[in-house]
Parts: C-alpha cells; sequence; structure tokens
C-alpha cells in the first residue's frame, strides 16, 4: 500500500500513516548511529531502516519492532484527516457497487434508479421526536414494558432538549 492510501475505518474517519514522523523520529533516535547499527538495535534489515527513515512505508511487523525501538505505541503514527460522513442511500449504493455478482453498469443503472426514487420517496422530518429505539426483543418482554421504556426515554429525551435550549447542555 502506498503512503496516499487512505485506510476506512469503521467510524467513517479516514486515517493516514504518519511516515514523515516517522522518519524523522528515527533520524532522531538514531543519531550518531550508524544506519546498521540502529536497524541491528532495532531488530530490522538495513534496508527496511533505511527505506522507512526516507519515509517508505514499513510493512507491520517492521513498523511494530520500528515503534519498539523508537518506545512510542504505534497509534502515535496515525493521524485522522477528516470524518467522512455517508448518507444512507450512499452506503447501500457503496454495497451494491462492490457486489461481484453485479456488472458495473448493472450497479449503476441500480444507483441511479436507488437515487431517483430515494429523491422522490425521501421526506425532511422536523418535528419527529429525536429519540428512536428498536426493541428487538419486544415482543419477549413483559407486558407494559415497551410503553413504559418509551415514555422513559421521551422523557429523558425532553429533558435534554430543554437543557440545550436553556444552554446548560
Amino acid at each position: 500500500m502506498s503512503d496516499e492510501a487512505l485506510p476506512q475505518v469503521a467510524a467513517g474517519e479516514i486515517e493516514r500513516l504518519d511516515l514523515a514522523r516517522l522518519g524523522t523520529m528515527l533520524r532522531e533516535r538514531r543519531g550518531s548511529l550508524s544506519l546498521r547499527q540502529a536497524a541491528a538495535e532495532a531488530s530490522v534489515s538495513f534496508s527496511t531502516f533505511s527505506r522507512v527513515e526516507s519515509g517508505s512505508q514499513p510493512d507491520l511487523t517492521s513498523f511494530m519492532l520500528l515503534c519498539a525501538w523508537l518506545g512510542v505505541p504505534p497509534s502515535d503514527f496515525f493521524a485522522p484527516i477528516a470524518p467522512r460522513e455517508q448518507s444512507s442511500i450512499e452506503a447501500a449504493i457503496s454495497h451494491l457497487s462492490s457486489d461481484p455478482r453485479l456488472a458495473p453498469d448493472a450497479a449503476g443503472k441500480i444507483a441511479d434508479m436507488l437515487r431517483t426514487m430515494y429523491d422522490a420517496l425521501a421526506q425532511n422530518i422536523v418535528g419527529q421526536p429525536m429519540v428512536a429505539c428498536h426493541l428487538r426483543a419486544a415482543g419477549v418482554l413483559r407486558p407494559g414494558v415497551p410503553e413504559r421504556l418509551n415514555t422513559m426515554l421521551s422523557t429523558m429525551n425532553s429533558e435534554l432538549e430543554r437543557l440545550v435550549d436553556s444552554g446548560r447542555l
């Protein structure tokens, strides 16, 4: 994977490995040591150490060994770029596009149809309660529990809205 590759994170946030920072920290830590001495101390090959110090992306094992040698957690080198919001329609279209059973032109036609239908049918929800809860087990709960839970959640939501409106939250 090149250093321009941007892996997707589950939450929709895109992160990038900060290779320049890794290279800088390796040079600083190496100090007056030769590349070969530093590589031996870090338990990586001379060529790997040299490439990473110059800004190339290491393999996972080398990355972990170099982080251990630097004494920093690997997460220190991941910088969030920007959260990416994806609408539900775009998520559905993304799944369709990646379906190996669909030819690209077929997936495109389905995507166009879905966008058209969504735009025609989707409504702006104004004045709808902010609290929504799906109870998978509602059918097995004791009678009255879903209603009481709904009342409790609605009351909590109203109180939170009141606190937000008053500026206290």
